[in-house]
């Protein structure tokens, strides 16, 4: 009768163990938004660093870390609700790609962290007090960096060397595009090139942008970073190939979608990255006193088929500098 007392004690000790130890695994999980512009097929190739980034550090789905996604399809009126399904979420942490998004998370906490990932001028746009010291609740990556809109313009003419007229394309609604805007004009009078500064909303303003380049007799595009531009990637390259428009671009999806070439700071690397804001503040430091990360890697991708479809021919020493060349 004893043994048979203390074998049943053993095993009810034995299987009262996972479910302690499932519900100390549960206590102990993390939650954290992440506040996608687009889809998620469409940053797949974005949240997929991230996610490894977390992994690396010890962060697993399911495990230790459950993650809130919420998606704005591309349409940034919708921010603010996101952010606040988000906050009823009982997120620990929100993670944002790009300024519009980050200011979203701002007007409505000024208490839950925020992890910026390619925000364009985050003191420029009142988002933290300086680089080296935000001193809010926000920090993360930057992706501006000095004379970005001239290097794009210059890389336009190495392709196109008898270019008169550049469209370029931005959204009034992202703040960071009022001085990425003003840039590209002030790259574009040193190069001699007369610009011509083309608004988009959203995916209902195409139309009128495109015919607004035609009229101008704009001979290439350069468009600035924003998700609404990479949501409607297959719109805005067709359009370039149709009308056989050289066009640069700030992400190397809209090349793997069939453009030109892009020039921009390696946001799949950056998104990595990120994960490493996310673990230190999980770990109890305070997002104030965390600097912001300027771009660390910049990719130039090219498409030698695009190249071919609109009759332009890149130099060989723009191939040479080309981190990806798709053939």
């Amino acid at each position: 009768m004893e043994r048979r007392r203390f074998i049943g004690f053993a095993a009810a000790i034995l299987l009262a163990r996972p479910l302690r130890a499932g519900a100390q695994s549960t206590a102990r999980a993390h939650r954290i938004g992440f506040l996608g512009n687009s889809t998620a097929a469409l940053e797949a190739n974005l949240v997929g660093p991230f996610r490894d980034g977390l992994r690396e550090l010890g962060y697993v789905e399911g495990r230790n870390l459950a993650i809130e996604y919420r998606w704005a399809e591309g349409n940034y009126k919708r921010f603010p609700k996101l952010v606040d399904e988000l906050l009823a979420a009982g997120v620990e942490i929100i993670v944002t790609a790009g300024t519009p998004a980050a200011q979203a998370v701002e007007r409505a906490t000024k208490t839950v962290p925020l992890v910026m990932v390619a925000v364009g001028d985050p003191v420029g746009t009142q988002l933290v007090a300086s680089l080296a010291h935000p001193g809010g609740n926000a920090t993360g990556l930057t992706s501006i960096a000095p004379d970005l809109e001239g290097k794009r313009l210059e890389l336009l003419t190495q392709v196109a060397p008898r270019l008169s007229t550049v469209a370029v394309l931005w959204n009034p609604d992202n703040a960071f595009h009022a001085g990425a805007e003003r840039q590209a004009h002030e790259a574009a009078h040193v190069l001699h090139l007369d610009l011509v500064s083309v608004q988009v909303r959203s995916a209902r303003d195409f139309d009128a942008a495109f015919d607004a380049i035609v009229s101008r007799g704009a001979g290439a595009m350069s468009i600035l970073a924003d998700r609404v531009f990479l949501h409607n990637r297959a719109r805005i390259v067709e359009f370039a190939t149709k009308r056989r428009l050289p066009a640069v671009y700030p992400y190397r999806e809209l090349v793997d979608a069939g453009g030109l070439m892009s020039f921009g700071p390696d946001y799949a690397d950056m998104h990595r990255r990120a994960a490493a804001y996310v673990d230190r503040i999980l770990k109890g430091a305070k997002p104030a006193d965390l600097p912001i990360e300027q771009p660390a890697r910049f990719e130039l991708v090219i498409n030698q088929r695009a190249a071919r479809a609109i009759g332009v021919a890149f130099p060989s020493a723009l191939l040479l500098r080309a981190s990806d060349v798709l053939e």
